[in-house]
C-alpha cells in the first residue's frame, strides 16, 4: 500500500497554480521558503525552517514561514507530522513511505521501512474487506542510546 502521491516535477509551478486557485499571490519570500524547505531532508519544525531561512533572508518573519508551510501542505508539497510531543514537524510530501520509531526520552526519530509490516497491514485490510487509502505508523519507546544512559 502506497500512500505517497506523485510529487510534481516542478513544485514551484505547482505551488503557483495552487496559490492562483486560492486567489493568492506568489511572492519571492514564499519561493525562498519553498527552496530552503525542499533542500532539507528529514523532519523540520517551523523553528528549524525559520532559522535556515533567516540566514538566507533576515527580513522574513516566523509567521510568514508558518503560513507558507500551511499553504505547502494544502498544495500537497509538504506533510505535517505530529509525534505526540505537541510539536508539528514537516517533511516533503513526495518522500517515500516510511514508518517512525520515536524515543520518548530524547525525541530521536528513526525512519524505517519494513516490507513485512507493509504486508501485514495489507493482509489485515483484505481480511476485513477494507481498502486503505493511507496510513501512518509511529512506534514509541526508548532508543538504544537512552536505554544505555
Amino acid at each position: 500500500m502506497s500512500d505517497t502521491p506523485p510529487f510534481p516535477t516542478d513544485p514551484y509551478a505547482s505551488f503557483g497554480a495552487f496559490l492562483r486557485g486560492k486567489g493568492l499571490r506568489n511572492t519571492p519570500q514564499r519561493n525562498r521558503i519553498i527552496e530552503v524547505f525542499l533542500q532539507q531532508k528529514g523532519h523540520l519544525t517551523i523553528e528549524d525552517l525559520y532559522d535556515l531561512v533567516r540566514h538566507e533572508d533576515p527580513s522574513l518573519g516566523q509567521a510568514t514561514v508558518y503560513r507558507t508551510m500551511k499553504l505547502l501542505c494544502g498544495a500537497g508539497l509538504a506533510r505535517e507530522l505530529r509525534f505526540g510531543d505537541g510539536v508539528a514537524r514537516y517533511e516533503h510530501a513526495g518522500s517515500a513511505h516510511h514508518d517512525h520509531l520515536i524515543c520518548e526520552r530524547c525525541g530521536k526519530n528513526i525512519e524505517v521501512v519494513d516490507p513485512d509490516i507493509e504486508a501485514l497491514q495489507d493482509a489485515l485490510a483484505r481480511k476485513h474487506g477494507f481498502t486503505p487509502t493511507s496510513h501512518r505508523l509511529y512506534l514509541y519507546g526508548i532508543c538504544s542510546d537512552c536505554a544505555q544512559a
